[in-house]
């Protein structure tokens, strides 16, 4: 069986947003790296940022930094390895 690739993970997450009348955008690691791959904006002024990685990784040191300091700040956070964890994500940030 194969595992479920970052980018296979990341059309299912803005699939999903649009679906639901949002977006996930990209964020912008241009000036800060380690940010988290998606900023997913919901009606309902619901914002959450989502880290992605191929099935089994984890993110990394810098990337926890900041998903840490996004939450600190108010914001649901999260990573997700697969489908099913970027899909509990997205329900999770609707209940907000």
């Amino acid at each position: 069986m194969s595992r479920e690739s970052e980018k296979t993970i990341e059309k299912f997450v803005v699939k999903e947003a649009d679906g639901l009348g949002g977006k996930a955008v990209k964020g912008n690691t241009l000036n800060n790296k380690g940010f988290p791959d998606r900023i997913i904006m919901l009606p309902g002024a619901k914002i959450g940022f989502l880290e992605l990685k191929s099935e089994g990784r984890k993110p990394t040191q810098l990337q926890s930094y900041w998903l840490k300091l996004l939450k600190d700040l108010g914001f649901k956070t999260g990573y997700a390895d697969t489908k099913s964890k970027a899909g509990k994500f997205i329900k999770e940030l609707l209940k907000c």
